[in-house]
């Protein structure tokens, strides 16, 4: 598309955007192009993946968002596009509303047959196991849930935290969910959803962004390399899982991820953050 404009945005303003994101946007509906039924995309807003799903698979698609001080809980914001031949689009987007961390989808068990979790996770502030108990909730036996996000472990932090410079970050004028909060490995990621009652069924790392400077052209790369070998496929800068609901979830939350709740509310995973 040449452009697009989201709501009351001006034109050309979410170009760098969707430019930068455009590769994680097309892994993303990759991992259910295939796939039919029943879906919802939570966290659907600026909808650039909920754009790829509506035109390029046969999902039926419902949307979830959050918006710090809502006053009602649904919201229908416009999307309007130019294609390459000048032509001009536009569609509604209509969503839920709700924080998917402190309350109850609006939906009832066994509703869908996938759930997108996709760039949410990495923001949450105090339970992420909430969140995936009501993807679970929702989802039929079976069904799959979809999630990415952020790679803590890639190379870029590799790189960074052996140059002294800090991967956490910063902190933003935005509410508190407008940075990233905690970002997860893979290993952490796939334990995570485990204890939740996932199994899963695909899983891998990729880049995303355009690089300038290339990342083996920096010089602390030569170093570093050889002892990441054994880690070249858990080093892209995106996670991304898809995993199906195969069994009731745990009680509590894992020991590895949360502290200071009562001991009856955090469970031994029996072996910690894998290596």
């Amino acid at each position: 598309m040449h452009s697009f404009v989201l709501h009351d945005t001006e034109p050309g303003e979410l170009k760098p955007y969707v430019d930068g994101a455009f590769w994680r946007f097309l892994h993303t509906w990759g991992c259910v192009r295939d796939l039919h039924g029943r879906a919802l995309e939570l966290g659907a807003n600026p909808y650039f993946t909920t754009f790829l799903l509506q035109r390029f698979t046969a999902l039926d698609l419902s949307l979830a968002n959050f918006f710090a001080g809502r006053t009602t809980d649904v919201a229908e914001e416009w999307l309007r596009w130019t294609d390459r031949d000048g032509d001009e689009h536009a569609q509604p987007q209509t969503s839920d509303l709700f924080n998917v961390e402190q309350e109850t989808f609006p939906y009832p068990d066994s509703t869908y047959d996938i759930v997108l979790f996709c760039e949410i996770i990495e923001h949450l502030l105090m339970d992420p196991m909430c969140a995936l108990r009501e993807i679970h909730r929702v989802l039929r036996p079976g069904g799959r849930v979809v999630v990415t996000t952020p790679n803590v472990a890639r190379l870029e932090n590799v790189l960074r935290l052996v140059g002294g410079v800090n991967i956490y970050d910063p902190y933003t004028a935005n509410t508190p969910y407008g940075r990233h909060n905690r970002e997860y490995t893979m290993d952490e990621l796939i334990q995570l959803l485990s204890f939740a009652g996932f199994e899963i069924e695909h899983q891998f790392t990729a880049d995303a962004h355009a690089r300038i400077e290339p990342l083996d052209a920096r010089p602390e790369y030569a170093d570093v390399a050889p002892a990441l070998e054994f880690r070249h496929a858990y080093l892209g800068e995106y996670l991304f899982v898809v995993a199906r609901s195969t069994r009731t979830p745990r009680p509590g939350r894992p020991s590895f991820l949360y502290r200071g709740y009562p001991a009856i509310a955090v469970l031994d995973d029996t072996s910690g953050p894998p290596d």
